[in-house]
């Protein structure tokens, strides 16, 4: 049982239900979503508040211990801040809830700090990729500083391929690091590790972060990218009127840097 209070519970609540419903999902997706975080919510055990999605997380809540409760409230919290306009006041408020339950200091930086942070010194030579690979990144680094105020969308789509690049070369001079962590991308019937190629970036930048490779800003913003370049489907884009801007691309980038400067230890 988690030990979420009462006044945090009715924070939570303001930000995600939607008057039975949580956010945006349809049954299929807040499925599919508790799945990707290793839960099946639709098991008899959340039904005993109601059937209904926001009782199924209210039961979910009541049942599951601070850690399992703040890591799912998180990855939620992630997923509402690329769903909706959340504001920094409520964005604060939960994330404060989240780190209590798991334990953690509040030392994230806002979005605005963080798109305020230099990173034109970073040198990719120090990611030792081989001579042909350094070339491909380059050419897409020079690329996404053109398409930023030119093509958003297109810049958003080269920073979330870049990165994922980047990380699957270092899973594959690390892998006893990436494949023994406890986040390391796992086959749901087997157990078995999968093969580098066949883990999500989601994946690639939660492993990255457990083993200590990259902050917790660049996790959290890691994620929005993630959730951007998930929209290079034409329908998924039309069906959550995502219309990226040169705003948003500027974020995709500062997180795109901000990997490489933590990766070569400039920052």
């Amino acid at each position: 049982m988690s030990s979420l209070k009462i006044h945090e519970k009715n924070i939570l609540e303001k930000l995600f239900n939607r008057g039975g419903y949580v956010l945006n999902f349809s049954n299929r997706t807040f499925s599919n979503f508790f799945q990707e975080n290793g839960i099946d919510i639709y098991t008899e055990k959340y039904n005993f508040n109601g059937n209904s999605k926001i009782n199924r997380l209210r039961s979910f809540w009541e049942l599951e211990d601070d850690q399992t409760t703040g890591k799912l409230l998180e990855a939620l919290l992630e997923y509402a801040c690329t769903t909706e306009i959340v504001s920094d006041e409520n964005k604060k408020a939960v994330q404060a809830i989240i780190n209590r339950l798991l334990n953690k200091p509040s030392n994230e930086k806002t979005e605005k700090e963080f798109l305020n942070i230099d990173y034109s010194s970073i040198n990719i030579s120090k990611l030792n990729l081989d001579t042909s690979f350094e070339t491909v990144i380059k050419q897409r680094l020079h690329e996404i500083k053109y398409t930023i105020n030119n093509a958003p969308l297109a810049a958003i789509f080269l920073c979330g391929s870049t990165l994922e690049g980047i990380l699957l070369d270092v899973a594959g001079k690390n892998p006893k690091l990436f494949n023994q962590a406890n986040c390391a991308a796992k086959d749901k019937n087997t157990g078995i590790v999968l093969q580098f190629h066949d883990w999500s970036l989601a994946q690639l930048i939660d492993v990255a972060y457990e083993i200590g490779l990259i902050s917790l800003d660049i996790k959290k913003y890691g994620h929005t990218l993630r959730d951007f370049r998930n929209y290079i489907h034409p329908r998924q884009q039309l069906a959550q009127k995502f219309n990226p801007d040169n705003y948003t691309a500027k974020i995709s980038w500062q997180v795109l840097q901000a990997a490489i400067a933590n990766l070569t230890g400039q920052r």
